[in-house]
């Protein structure tokens, strides 16, 4: 009966043991993994603060002298054409003033006209007289001055035609008057803005003051983005760089864009936060509307490389070391990379394709030879 108990009593001691040993054990880490695979990786730089999209053209326009708005022939949203009238003022005494210089002109080439006919009739009638003297039919004192009116008629004649330069010289000033009150389109592209309606007064911007613009015109069939770029980076983008463009409006997709200008000068914003501005223009927007004003990134690629080995940047540690799961435990692995970005990086040595790669590295208490589980 005591052999029974204590046998009892020994294999309940040994059962607590192993729950004991069961409950104590190392619970497996739950690890996110991505595989490595072959793909696209470029080395690119980024902006450090938020760009704008812009347009290459946009004209904040007004006009050049004050005066009432008397005829408004676009209105919001309107494509216009280069040289087209947007705005007009009273204008009615500069159109008087144009018609009174365009018949003075006609005044001016009438009296050429008239003495240039006599000019040349002088000059026949001194050549004929000049025959006669030569035969001794009428004196020479009668030649000399029939000489000298032909002479002089021609100096009319010469000064007339002068004074039409001057009527047109001064149509022309009338007309500059006259355009000082038209406000024209000085390129093709979209009425953005309009301040101002039929009767109002409108005045020029004081120097060193700005004010709204009259008429507001934006050509958005060219399109650039103005970002901030690193210092550290800057010295390696180059204009002509291919680069993609990525929007907040527009969160699925990116635009392929170049770098059109960077900037001779460093930006001195915030302390020590220097930057330097770079802007990349779009090279297709589809069937996009990229509006001026939008946020914009730009990510310049400064290599690329295609069908390489690559893993997860997240996924590096200290840029040269990767967590691997391998039949249910962490193996710590050296590998080599080459070109990278905040996506991927490339791996040249020390791993291959079909990996499981653990990217989620900050997990605590992940370390070599530990069990481990995917989510």
């Amino acid at each position: 009966m005591k052999w029974r108990t204590f046998g009892i009593i020994a294999a309940l001691a040994a059962a607590g043991v192993a729950a004991a040993l069961w409950l104590g054990r190392a619970q497996p880490i739950v690890v996110e993994v991505a595989e490595a695979g072959r793909g696209t990786v470029a080395e690119t730089v980024t902006n450090t603060r938020a760009g704008t999209v812009k347009a290459c053209q946009r004209a904040k326009l007004a006009p050049p002298a004050g005066g009432q708005i008397a005829r408004l022939p676009v209105k919001k949203g309107d494509r216009v054409q280069a040289g087209q009238v947007l705005l007009e003022l009273w204008n009615e005494d500069s159109r008087a003033e144009l018609a009174v210089t365009e018949r003075e002109a006609a005044a001016a080439r009438s009296r050429r006209e008239e003495a240039c006919v006599a000019a040349r009739v002088a000059r026949r009638e001194s050549g004929r007289l000049a025959s006669l003297v030569e035969r001794k039919l009428v004196s020479t004192e009668l030649a000399e001055r029939a000489a000298g009116e032909a002479e002089a008629r021609e100096a009319a004649c010469r000064a007339a035609a002068e004074q039409i330069r001057v009527s047109e010289a001064r149509i022309e000033a009338a007309r500059a008057r006259l355009e000082r009150t038209l406000l024209r389109a000085p390129f093709a592209g979209t009425v953005a803005e309009i301040n101002g309606e039929l009767g109002e007064f409108v005045t020029p911007s004081p120097v060193g003051i700005p004010t709204p613009p009259a008429v507001d015109v934006v050509d958005t069939s060219c399109i650039y983005i103005t970002a901030p770029i690193d210092e550290v980076d800057a010295p390696r983008v180059r204009e002509g760089m291919p680069a993609r463009v990525s929007l907040d409006a527009f969160r699925d997709r990116s635009f392929p864009a170049h770098v059109r200008r960077v900037a001779p000068y460093v930006l001195d914003t915030e302390k020590q936060a220097r930057t330097v501005e770079v802007e990349a223009e779009v090279d297709d927007m589809g069937d996009a509307l990229l509006l001026p004003g939008y946020s914009a990134d730009i990510e310049v690629i400064l290599a690329e490389r295609a069908d390489v080995l690559r893993v997860p940047t997240r996924a590096l540690l200290e840029g040269k070391r990767v967590y691997l799961l391998e039949d249910g435990r962490i193996r710590v692995r050296e590998v080599t990379t080459g070109l990278g970005n905040w996506e991927y990086t490339e791996v040249t040595g020390g791993l291959e394709a079909g990996a499981r790669v653990v990217i989620s590295i900050d997990r605590e208490g992940l370390t070599d030879g530990v069990p481990a589980v995917v989510r």
